[in-house]
Formats: C-alpha cells, sequence, structure tokens
C-alpha cells in the first residue's frame, strides 16, 4: 500500500511538472512564424532566448531583432559583425555565394551553410552601402553598431537584402533552444562554417 502511494505521488508530481513547463514554453516562448528559417526553424515551432543576450550578436547565431517594413519580430542569421564586410556573388552555376571579410582584413572567405542547398535558388548581388541588394556585387563594411543578417531559407527571407544592416541595439536576444514541439531536437544546428573562396574578388 505503501508502495502504491509514493508511486501516485511521483506521477502526480510528474504530471504537474509536466503541466509547469508546458504553462512556461508558452508564456516565455517565442512562436516561429513563416519559412524563411527553414528547416532549421519550422512555422510554429518555439524558441526560448538566452537571459541577458538582448542588444548582442556574434557571427552564426540565430537572432530575435525588430525590424522591417513593419518594425516586427524577426528571427534570423547573424552573419556579419561590425567592421566586416560582406557581399553576395550571383553566377549561373552558383546564383548564391555569400563572402564574408573578417573584420575587413585578410582573406574574403565564403559563408557555407548546408541548409542553404536547394533554397538558393534564385540570382541576385549585394551589397549597396545600406546593406541592400544592389546592381552588382561589391563588398561593403558593416557599419558600428549594426550587423548583416540572412534567413536559412534565403529564396523566402525578407532580411538585410531589403532592410539593409541590422540594428545591434534592437536584438531581444539569442536564440538558445527550441522548446516546441517537444519531437525535435532542442539544439538548433546548421551552423555556417567559412571555407576559402577562389572566385573573382566582387
Amino acid at each position: 500500500m505503501r508502495a502504491g502511494r509514493v508511486l501516485g505521488a511521483v506521477l502526480g508530481a510528474g504530471a504537474v511538472l509536466c503541466l509547469l513547463a508546458g504553462v512556461a514554453v508558452t508564456a516565455l516562448g517565442v512562436r516561429v512564424d513563416g519559412s524563411s528559417m527553414d528547416p532549421t526553424l519550422r512555422p510554429g515551432d518555439r524558441v526560448l532566448v538566452s537571459p541577458g543576450s538582448e542588444g548582442r550578436v556574434d557571427r552564426f547565431d540565430v537572432v530575435l531583432l525588430r525590424g522591417g517594413r513593419q518594425d516586427s519580430l524577426m528571427v534570423k542569421r547573424v552573419i556579419g559583425l561590425p567592421g566586416d564586410r560582406v557581399a553576395i556573388v550571383s553566377t549561373g552555376a552558383e546564383p548564391f555565394q555569400v563572402l564574408l571579410q573578417e573584420g575587413g582584413e585578410g582573406p574574403v572567405r565564403r559563408v557555407v551553410a548546408a541548409q542553404w542547398a536547394g533554397r538558393a535558388l534564385r540570382a541576385g548581388a549585394c551589397c549597396s552601402a545600406e546593406g541592400t541588394r544592389s546592381a552588382r556585387a561589391e563588398l561593403r563594411t558593416v557599419p558600428e553598431g549594426g550587423f548583416f543578417y540572412l534567413g536559412d531559407n534565403p529564396d523566402l527571407s525578407d532580411d538585410s537584402r531589403q532592410y539593409g544592416w541590422g540594428a545591434i541595439d534592437r536584438v531581444e536576444g539569442r536564440v538558445g533552444l527550441r522548446a516546441y514541439p517537444v519531437t525535435a531536437a532542442p539544439g538548433l544546428g546548421n551552423r555556417p562554417l567559412l571555407e576559402e573562396y577562389g572566385g573573382p574578388p566582387p
């Protein structure tokens, strides 16, 4: 009889904890709308922000930021930091080559992200002085207090190519983990890499 009561108490406590966790995710989690970060984040996913990460950016982090034409909350990936030089080169064979020169010095390297494969087919060059699309590819320096950001699903993402440099002080935090759905891995993965670029300089 005593063992049955203990088991019942444990099960009851577990149910309460699950309920509280669900309430916390609903209250504190941010719901992802749209497909601009697919496949890293899908519509309906809920993410949690790392405490104390507002107003900060690190290369290749996924962040929540305010911006766009309606000053909405967006989920995007940081590509270029202040002082970096960035460009997007488009050729018939490769319509989406993101180039980065860290700190504006040294070699120009290519940003490689496995999730872009099959999702970056639209030709387009970058960048203008404001960080937006341009008629031809040109390396531009990310200004102090700004950053260059893209979606993991480039053909369906409104990002720096439309809105220009992001403002670091408008970043509401770094996405720490995915809290929902519970069947998905909590980590985001899909972190881009830098590799040697052998093409002509933009």
